[in-house]
């Protein structure tokens, strides 16, 4: 395996291509959705601005990022699902282009014939939605929860034309990721996943306490509602996130000709020495981190692939000749 490195140097800023730079424009989105404008008022400095700490409000500003950015006219979520943060979720995104075009003569490749599968994609869809949206890519959305999954495919059906390119796929035993998930037939050149971050319900609770209470420091104590809400299994599994990633990449060698680059958000940058550990006991040929960061928030993501150099020429060839035959 060659050693594990950074695709860049530590980031202040989202990815250049990110269509969230800079402040929001509250009077657009409004205009565009205006709902939000009841959740719209000065920040105490003059400028206009939400209660990130309300969720209602953060719902109703993802609905107008989506339509106004990427044409999704319709998009809902039941009542205490995960409502993500947008331009760190389009981070990820972009991030993923640009290791795709790594091993593609540094071009990125769009359109259907790049397959990627979201692991765990919730009732936001959020992945799929800018992924197709921006590059034209084909999803396959995968999840635990039915209800979650009921919802997402409220958001494909709400959106002529998104059934095209995603395509929605329960995991029916919660303790896989990639097991009884893909089938013989499946070729992916992407995963994407964004896995539970605590260890427990208890944990869970507290962090959406201290998230609320950074967001708002006079928001009163609460466990429920929070502003990026979130069920149990959006939010912890057992052992928590290192556990799942672990999880992740012992199952990821029985599908190491399935997937050409296997990724995941890792939230804890003091887990990357044991993931590291256990891509060298997988025997992954290359790994790679991307930095990202919003804000002050620090983030990234890990990569992996068990293909060399030649497999992934003779990977993108093989994809460029069926977009040609218009496979």
């Amino acid at each position: 395996m060659k050693k594990p490195k950074s695709a860049a140097p530590a980031v202040t800023s989202l990815h250049p291509r990110n269509r969230h730079t800079g402040r929001y424009d509250f009077a657009e989105l409004s205009r565009q959705l205006p709902l939000l404008a009841a959740y719209v008022g000065d920040n105490g400095h003059g400028e206009d601005s939400i209660d990130f700490s309300d969720p209602h409000a953060v719902r109703a500003l993802n609905r107008a990022l989506l339509k106004s950015q990427y044409g999704i006219a319709h998009w809902d979520i039941p009542p205490d699902y995960l409502v993500p943060p947008i331009p760190g979720r389009a981070d990820y995104v972009h991030g993923v282009a640009d290791l795709l075009a790594s091993s593609n003569g540094g071009q990125i490749p769009t359109g259907a014939g790049v397959r990627a599968l979201d692991i765990g994609t919730g009732a936001n869809l959020i992945y799929p939605l800018i992924g197709n949206r921006e590059y034209g890519w084909r999803f396959t959305a995968s999840e635990v929860d039915t209800h979650a999954l009921r919802a997402a495919k409220g958001i494909v059906d709400g959106n002529p034309g998104l059934g095209d390119g995603i395509f929605l796929r329960r995991q029916e035993n919660p303790i896989h990721v990639f097991e009884q998930l893909l089938r013989p037939e499946d070729r992916f050149d992407v995963s994407m996943c964004n896995p539970p971050f605590h260890a427990s319900a208890r944990e869970a609770a507290a962090g959406n306490i201290r998230k609320t209470r950074n967001l708002d420091k006079n928001a009163p104590p609460r466990t429920t509602n929070l502003n990026f809400g979130g069920q149990g299994r959006e939010l912890w599994c057992q052992g928590g996130e290192e556990r799942f990633i672990r999880t992740m990449i012992t199952e990821s060698t029985s599908y190491s000709r399935t997937v050409l680059w296997f990724t995941t958000l890792v939230a804890r940058s003091e887990h990357l020495n044991e993931i590291y550990r256990a891509l060298t006991h997988a025997k992954a040929l290359d790994v790679r981190t991307v930095n990202m960061a919003q804000g002050n928030k620090q983030s990234r993501f890990v990569a992996w692939t068990f293909q060399d150099e030649a497999s992934h020429r003779a990977w993108n060839e093989e994809r460029e000749k069926k977009r040609a035959s218009g496979y």
